[in-house]
């Protein structure tokens, strides 16, 4: 108390400095300016933070507190007291130097902003956290005091808000919470309705649609007064940048009207130009707000209003906004053998975190465990036991935010600066083993398989400084095992692999690659290798790379350590590249050699070309044999043969390298025929036969290829063109050229004489015409035919590549394309693009790929077959006749991915939460989503993993359960979750597997109340697996015949009957059903009440004789009667007349007295109608009409049933 004193004394002494907080949201009031040295006012480390909590859970503030001296801490709420200590628990943490407040068991009243305030005697530093408490389900608020009466109409919720004036400031009073979820569900999709319920622990649908239909009804009444439309409503989303916004387009009727903006029922300021937190943008009729640097206080509900009126909620839950780290990790220093910790504060409560390490994820065990705040916000990892290999960089991730630091090791003694390796060694070679310590003055020793080793006769151990090292000179398969080098408490483990790969001897292999094998035609080759190597050894000979097998003239011999190739009758064709191929589990080894099998060479290859065909000679060319038959060519020789004769003769020779010969003793118009042979070291090739040649005829040449346009201007026009293919038997004297402009038919020469090139320039050409060109060729025999005409070419200068393309954009995403779109160049800096090409080049690439082999007319493109998640960067370059232009690429790299889209689930009407399956059938769940990137489907049964009964097949945007054969164990709650960096989703759904029911046991009756029996059943065996099952009773008695339902939907053992006749005979028949169907009826005896009435006499007085007739009338009339689904109804009245009345009832206008389904009795004038178990058929009006000799009355009611 004393120090409260001072603190008054000093606050009202000298005038309040407002303080600036290190805390967003946190007042502080410094009571004076001149604060001395190592002191300061109070401030908060960490604030409580606001919260939604469902009621009857425990909510928990804490908070830190700074400044010198020691604060004093106090707690308060807004509205009430905190005088109950059984409800607030007020605690201070000496360990974590956190201040608690505890809330016990919250309910609606609960719901309030509380304060923290701290102050010492230099200041007073305030904050204030608010707490929203979900009640369950739908919960009639009290009527204030100070309120008018309102409609009693559950649904009029519109009438139970406080209205709020404009004089009131931009403060609401805070609203209840299914306040909260009637503004939620105002502005959601329909497709939401069931999530929103799930959240908010609504269990009414059809109740929530009704009310919800009449609200909207209201709403759109009230809009109506200052908004003429409303559409395309797009509620919050957050982006990566750490900001959210949400737009609707409106048109409102007055453009001054003003526009308010509210969360949780509170005014905040915005402004206009992107200069505060909140802020609005209009464009058009759309209305862009958006929330800048987004915070934990800043979930909750957004309004919007028009003047009076609310067009738009949407909600911004506190998990979707982006975790900061508000202490990030720190190197951490930690000696050899001891526990590491890295520790993180986050901005708002995560349950878990992914932490890594060399990118890996680390899982709790042996080696780390991990720790979590009460709170969530502080979470801790420990490496346990560390040693110097768990040096390096940790890291942490939440959601897309992430921390790393160092963990440095300090070591004890001498360590490993570098450990043993792994040594694969050659048999018959040396092999080292060497590790480094960090210390020369340690001693060590060596181990192989647990067995200490000492230098001897191929094994030596060394030791030079810190190095320490064991040789092995000659390595045998007896040295292969596990070495373990020890020192000061370490130790380094090793395996040495002895490897006996097959090994060809050096100058085999250098015989067999130099000198082929060389054989003739008809002889038997032999190649055989000597080898060396551990056995199995696998033998493969190849020849030019296809593995050989043995035939009737292939044989392969394999022995331990040489293997031999034998080709017998070798021909031409085996000739070629030779292999063997060695490999054991230690390697490999190859040796290559060739064969070559001699042979006569192969007749010269046709068709034979008559360069001349003269009256005095004939000239021919043939081309040279396919095969030479392993020898060169000596000579060629030639025979004649003049058609029509049988001889013939040889008319010269000519040497190998000579493919043409002229033989000039011909006779003019005879025919001849040649035949051509090869000659070389091993034979004659066959011969080589020409088609009959007539000497002197004339041949013209065929046409020449069509003339290409080699270049063109307004002056001068490029031509170029081949040969023909026929010379027509004589050689080419020269060509000519003719030209034809567009739309004549008028062919003109371009040359006087023949051209001897095949090229020529046009010179006499008309600037801006339109040209095509062809060409004839001219041998002894005159000119050819023309050929094909050349393309049109225009008579200009060439035209100027196009400059860059303008706004190149992407348009659209996938895992797999891209697609494009951009506008045409500027002409002003080249010629106007005729089409387009497309490249991209892999970030890993210097290499640019054309996505297009001919240019694209359109200005927009789709690039297919990209890797998915991988990025590209993209260019455009435009094209036209004078060639390509400069390319336009993007500024920034694309990744190959759609656009990003928060997970969320796509299903329609068709979609049931609960399913029934019989027992033993297939269970198929299909469900959709939509989600980019692809997010992690996590499926879960009564909140654990899912079983391997169950298959889970997921597809892009569906995810399918499926077990096979379901059996009981399989009903459960089956949820799913699909996440990804930009949020979560869950999805639930209940599945029922049973089956028809058994029958239930032995029935029983007995009566307790006179004029009732009441029936009693064992249950169906079935009950204890089945929470659904419920019977069903029926009823007969000897005086109707006909079954009638007494009673459904019982979920106990037993039910009584009523208005049990005497004299009668009551059977029952008790059904087990559930949602499979109905079980075989367990019936019970007959029971029957036989009750003797005393005999009586009755000594009648004498009277008068009056006329007591009298027409029927009712004393009592009937009442409506509301009865719920499958309950009993009783109809009575009184009714009196004499003689007696016959009393008649009837349903609708229509009789019931023969209806099985109606009891009726009239016992003294007193009428009753039974109804067992009313059903929806049952409604309607009811009448009873009384009837004698004198008249009749009518009495009628109302029947309604109630479902």
């Amino acid at each position: 108390m004393s120090t409260s004193k001072m603190m008054n004394g000093s606050a009202s002494e000298q005038a309040n400095v407002i303080k600036k907080s290190k805390m967003p949201g946190v007042k502080i009031t410094q009571y004076t300016e001149d604060i001395p040295p190592g002191c300061s006012s109070p401030d908060f480390d960490r604030k409580p933070i606001p919260l939604t909590i469902q009621e009857g859970k425990t909510a928990t503030f804490k908070a830190i507190i700074c400044g010198e001296p020691k604060a004093q801490v106090t707690w308060s709420r807004n509205k009430g007291d905190m005088n109950d200590g059984s409800k607030y628990k007020i605690t201070y943490d000496q360990i974590m130097d956190e201040h608690v407040l505890q809330v016990i068991s919250v309910t609606g009243e609960d719901a309030d902003t509380y304060k923290c305030s701290a102050s010492n005697l230099y200041g007073e530093a305030v904050c204030f956290a608010t707490l929203i408490v979900i009640e369950i389900g739908f919960k009639k608020k009290a009527k204030p005091k100070s309120q008018e009466a309102v409609n009693e109409d559950p649904t009029e919720f519109r009438k139970l808000l406080k209205k709020r004036s404009p004089k009131e400031g931009p403060s609401r009073q805070q609203k209840a919470l299914d306040s909260k979820v009637w503004e939620v569900l105002l502005s959601a999709d329909k497709k939401d309705y069931e999530r929103i319920c799930i959240e908010y622990g609504i269990t009414d649908f059809r109740g929530m649609l009704k009310k919800l239909n009449q609200l909207k009804k209201e709403r759109e009444e009230e809009q109506s007064k200052f908004v003429e439309a409303i559409s395309n409503l797009k509620h919050i989303q957050v982006t990566s940048e750490g900001s959210a916004k949400f737009e609707i387009e409106m048109q409102l009727k007055d453009e001054n009207s003003r526009i308010l903006l509210y969360k949780d029922g509170q005014m905040i300021p915005y402004s206009e130009d992107m200069e505060m937190k909140h802020n609005l943008r209009k464009v058009g009729k759309k209305y862009i707000f958006s929330i800048r640097d987004l915070l934990p206080e800043d979930a909750g509900l957004y309004q919007v209003d028009v003047e009076e009126v609310n067009v738009f909620s949407t909600d911004l839950p506190s998990k979707f906004i982006p975790i900061n780290f508000t202490s990030p990790m720190k190197e951490v220093h930690c000696k050899e053998r001891e526990d590491a910790f890295f520790e993180v504060t986050l901005s708002h409560p995560l349950p878990k975190l992914v932490w890594m390490y060399k990118n890996q994820t680390l899982e709790a065990g042996d080696k780390y465990g991990f720790t979590v705040s009460e709170d969530g916000l502080t979470h801790r990892l420990i490496v346990k036991d560390v040693m110097p290999v768990d040096k390096g960089i940790y890291s942490v991730a939440a959601g897309i935010r992430s921390s790393s630091a160092w963990l440095m090791v300090e070591n004890l003694g001498a360590h490993f600066v570098s450990g043993l390796m792994d040594v694969q060694a050659r048999k018959g070679h040396s092999a080292e083993l060497v590790c480094k310590l960090s210390s020369d003055q340690t001693e060590g020793m060596w181990f192989k398989d647990g067995v200490k080793l000492q230098s001897r006769d191929g094994l030596a151990i060394y030791k030079d400084g810190c190095n320490h090292k064991l040789i092995l000179s000659n390595v045998q398969d007896s040295d292969a095992g596990k070495y373990r080098f020890e020192a000061d408490g370490h130790k380094s483990e090793s395996y040495v692999v002895v490897e006996d790969p097959p090994e060809i001897d050096a100058e085999e292999m250098e015989k067999l690659s130099k000198v082929p094998v060389v054989v003739k035609a008809g002889q038997n080759a032999v190649i055989k290798v000597p080898f060396q190597g551990r056995a199995p050894m696998k033998v493969s000979w190849y020849k030019d790379g296809d593995e050989l097998a043995e035939d009737h003239r292939m044989h392969i011999e394999k022995g331990p350590s040489h293997s031999r190739l034998l080709i017998g009758k070798c021909q031409r064709k085996d000739s070629g590249d030779i292999k063997l191929k060695l490999k054991n589990d230690s390697g490999t080894a190859e040796v290559a050699t060739k064969l070559i099998v001699l042979d006569k060479p192969l007749s010269p290859q046709g068709p034979v070309e008559v360069l001349e065909n003269s009256a005095s000679c004939i000239q021919i060319k043939w081309r040279p044999p396919r095969d030479d038959g392993g020898q060169p060519i000596n000579s060629y020789t030639v025979e004649r043969q003049q058609v029509g004769r049988n001889t013939w003769v040889k008319v010269g020779e000519v040497p190998g390298s000579t493919t043409t010969f002229t033989s000039d003793k011909v006779d003019h118009g005879k025919k001849y025929c040649f035949r051509i042979r090869a000659v070389n070291s091993e034979g004659v090739s066959d011969f080589l036969e020409t088609e009959d040649i007539t000497a002197g005829t004339k041949a013209f040449p065929g046409p020449p290829a069509p003339p290409k346009i080699v270049s063109a201007s307004s002056k001068a026009i490029a031509l170029s063109w081949g040969a023909p293919h026929n010379t027509g038997g004589s050689r080419i004297a020269g060509y000519v050229v003719e030209k034809r402009k567009k739309g004549s038919n008028l062919w003109t020469p371009v040359s006087n004489e023949p051209l001897k090139e095949k090229k020529c320039v046009i010179t006499d050409i008309v600037e801006g015409s339109q040209y095509e060109f062809q060409v004839a060729a001219v041998n002894e025999s005159g000119m050819g035919e023309f050929s094909v005409p050349s393309n049109f070419v225009i008579a200009q200068d060439p035209m100027r590549p196009p400059s860059k393309v303008k706004d190149l954009k992407v348009t659209g995403s996938s895992y797999s394309s891209l697609s494009l779109s951009w506008a045409k160049p500027d002409v002003d800096e080249g010629d106007e693009a005729k089409g387009y090409f497309v490249e991209v080049k892999p970030a890993n690439s210097i290499t640019w790929l054309s996505c297009n082999s001919a240019p694209v007319s359109l200005t927009s493109y789709t690039i297919k077959g990209l890797k998915s998640m991988e990025m590209y960067f993209v260019r455009v370059t435009a094209v036209n006749d004078g060639g390509r232009g400069e390319p336009q690429e993007l500024d920034n790299y694309v990744i190959a991915m759609p656009p990003p889209v928060r997970p969320h689930f796509l299903q329609d009407a068709s979609f049931k939460s609960f399913m029934v399956v019989k027992e033993g059938s297939t269970i198929r769940v299909n469900i959709h989503f939509e989600a980019s990137p692809t997010p992690e489907v996590i499926w879960m049964k009564d909140n654990v993993p899912i079983t391997k009964r169950a298959t889970i097949t997921n597809t892009d945007g569906l995810s399918q359960l499926l077990i096979p054969t379901s059996d009981r164990t399989d009903s459960g709650i089956y949820s799913i979750m699909i996440k990804n960096c930009f949020g979560q989703e869950s999805l639930s759904l209940e599945i029922r597997v049973t089956d028809e029911p058994k029958p239930p046991g032995l029935v029983t009756m007995e009566e307790k109340v006179p004029g009732t029996v009441t029936v009693f059943w064992e249950p169906s065996p079935d009950e204890k697996y089945d929470n659904r099952l419920h019977y069903m009773v029926m009823k007969r008695d000897s005086f109707k015949l006909s079954w009638q339902t007494m009673a459904d939907h019982i979920f106990n053992n037993k039910i009584t009957a009523t208005s049990i006749i005497c004299g009668r005979q009551y059977y029952f028949r008790v059904y087990a059903k559930n949602d499979m169907g109905v079980s075989e009826p367990s019936e019970s005896p007959a029971w029957n009440i036989n009750k003797e009435k005393d005999k009586f006499t009755v000594k009648l007085p004498h009277y008068k004789q009056n006329d007591q007739r009298q027409a029927p009338r009712f004393s009592v009339g009937l009442k409506t009667h509301y009865v719920p689904l499958g309950y009993q109804c009783n109809m009575s009245c009184a009714v009196m007349g004499n003689p007696a009345p016959r009393v008649t009832w009837y349903r609708d206008s229509v009789s019931i007295m023969k209806n099985a389904d109606y009891q009726t009795s009239n016992v003294c004038g007193v009428c009753s109608l039974i109804i067992t178990g009313v059903r929806p058929k049952d409604n309607g009006e009811y009448m009873a009409i009384a009837e004698n000799s004198l008249g009749k009355a009518i009495c009628t009611t109302r029947l309604i049933v109630i479902e």
